[in-house]
């Protein structure tokens, strides 16, 4: 297909429907973190004028923009998707100056942040999500007649989405909660991350292309700019109808506060912090000690470690192949080179949680990777080791440390590994790896990971997340504030969607896909079978 040239002269402005605003609050600049050096254009934060004017907007399309049809909505999020791609190079060459992440990493986040769109169009077109029901009348029924009930799934109303740091794109202005808050008919209000202002005005410059080219509202879609009061301020806007949030676990409890203060409380969808455990059992240890090290060193250093599933703790039962463990992630950790991490502000956090581990009883440094003075945000991989009675007698050892430090946790007896897997608070993931000989540790293992993680892997590692139909990318708090809910995958649409009745409705009056015949072809459990009736 032909896409329309996308704009794509940075301007420092906020997109607020169809204008170009200005911020009128704090100046702030973008940074490259590998060279310290400031970014043009000067950004401004937006004030309260801003969030007011991008939430009546917002209200305003809702009407409209949720009654679009199947196959409009559809063709919006693949005229999104086609809009990104055409920025090619530009795109990918800002992202890279604003956050150091290589530009191999972002061509591939790029093409998941479009096939994630063009995912949920997909979706939309099937209509499953509409969650039809109908329990059809029966006047006969004893002692009481049964009336006439159909069920769908309506959207909340408008959404705010936060844009997160380490994902420039697939967790920010068109990542997943913007596409399947658009999927379920709900207008969005990004506010940008201030990590990479550039990246996140060419993407909502795309977007509101998108939105003109299909004739939709202009409040379809905005991009704020701003901090922690205007984040708030967009929370707490009536018009605002629920929140989607990546980021720490400290800026997610202010906003699900904030959110449950209100007159009318929210939902806040805020995946905040998690650790990623790693079981590795005894089997596995001796028959692959060497190989598991190095590739768990991998899996931490991948991003810098700044990647929400990243392993930050390993728990092992002492034992053969446990030394040989240690001693090949040990030198793994000490070859790796230093990288830059996303933002000065996280490189200062990372190493105070560094500090703070070195500085524990109990918790011993074992290898720090390289170092390189050129780099302005230069992370440093860090390797502790500390035993299972330590880690029982110290919550503070499952804090996240963003970035790519990791603890191995020496555990006496598969006791102590149960004890501990009961311990551990809510995760993002938690990985096994076992043989065959494990797998009866293995089964008394998996109940209890169940309960504190939203993912359980096997004989792999937690970093990287398949965008599909059937993957969980959420978890019990403080992994997020929404443990029966998932952030990637088709079923995160559910998040802005809820149920209406509708009894004894006039037939004329019903939507299509509550119509007798099915007009919409979709799938429908009708009096309880599900089918295409």
């Amino acid at each position: 297909m032909t896409v329309p040239d996308t704009t794509s002269v940075l301007t420092g402005d906020q997109l607020i429907g169809t204008r170009d605003v200005p911020g009128a609050g704090e100046e702030f600049h973008a940074v490259d973190p590998r060279t310290g050096e400031r970014l043009d254009p000067v950004y401004r934060f937006g004030v309260a004028a801003d969030v007011e004017r991008a939430a009546t907007l917002a209200w305003d399309a809702f009407g409209t923009y949720r009654n679009t049809d199947q196959e409009t909505r559809a063709a919006f999020l693949e005229g999104i998707a086609d809009r990104i791609d055409a920025l090619g190079a530009e795109l990918i060459g800002r992202v890279t100056a604003e956050t150091g992440i290589p530009e191999g990493r972002v061509t591939g986040e790029l093409a998941r942040t479009t096939n994630q769109l063009r995912l949920f169009a997909r979706v939309v077109r099937d209509g499953g999500w509409l969650g039809a029901r109908v329990d059809p009348a029966v006047p006969g029924r004893v002692p009481l007649p049964r009336p006439d009930l159909r069920q769908r799934r309506i959207p909340l109303g408008p959404v705010a989405v936060f844009a997160a740091s380490n994902f420039p794109l697939a967790f920010s202005v068109a990542g997943g909660d913007t596409a399947s808050a658009l999927a379920a008919g709900a207008p969005v209000v990004v506010k940008a991350h201030p990590a990479h202002p550039g990246t996140s005005e060419l993407v909502g410059r795309a977007i509101r292309a998108a939105v003109a080219a299909h004739g939709l509202p202009e409040g379809t879609f905005s991009l704020l700019h701003g901090g922690r009061e205007l984040g708030v301020a967009l929370v707490t806007d009536p018009r605002i109808r629920a929140v989607g949030f990546t980021g720490s676990r400290q800026g997610g409890l202010a906003l699900v506060a904030a959110a449950a203060a209100r007159p009318v409380p929210i939902p806040v969808y805020a995946e905040m912090s998690s650790v990623n455990p790693v079981f590795l059992l005894p089997g596995a240890l001796r028959e692959r000690a060497e190989e598991l090290g190095r590739a768990y060193v991998a899996s931490l250093s991948t991003g810098t470690g700044q990647l929400c599933t990243s392993p930050g703790l390993v728990f092992a039962m002492e034992g053969d192949g446990l030394d040989a463990f240690v001693e090949s992630a040990t030198a793994a950790l000490a070859g790796t080179a230093a990288a830059p991490m996303l933002s000065a502000g996280i490189r200062q956090a990372y190493d105070e949680g560094v500090r703070r581990l070195a500085g524990t009883d109990a918790v011993t440094e074992v290898a720090r990777g390289g170092d390189d003075t050129t780099i302005a945000c230069a992370g440093r991989a860090a390797l502790f080791v500390t035993d299972g009675d330590a880690f029982l007698a110290d919550r503070s050892l499952q804090d996240e440390v963003f970035g790519a430090a990791s603890i191995v946790v020496r555990v006496r007896d598969h006791a102590q590994l149960l004890e501990i897997a009961q311990a551990v608070e809510g995760q993002l993931t938690a990985t096994v790896h076992a043989t065959p000989e494990d797998h009866a540790r293995a089964a008394e293992l998996l109940p209890l990971l169940e309960l504190i993680a939203g993912r359980v892997i096997f004989n792999g590692w937690p970093t990287g997340v398949e965008v599909g139909h059937a993957v969980v990318h959420g978890g019990p708090f403080p992994a997020t504030s929404a443990p029966a809910t998932t952030s990637v995958g088709t079923r995160a649409i559910e998040r802005f969607l809820r149920p209406v009745s509708y009894q004894d409705a006039p037939a004329e009056l019903l939507p299509a896909e509550l119509r007798d015949g099915n007009p919409l072809g979709i799938w429908r459990r009708v009096d309880g079978e599900l089918g295409r009736d």
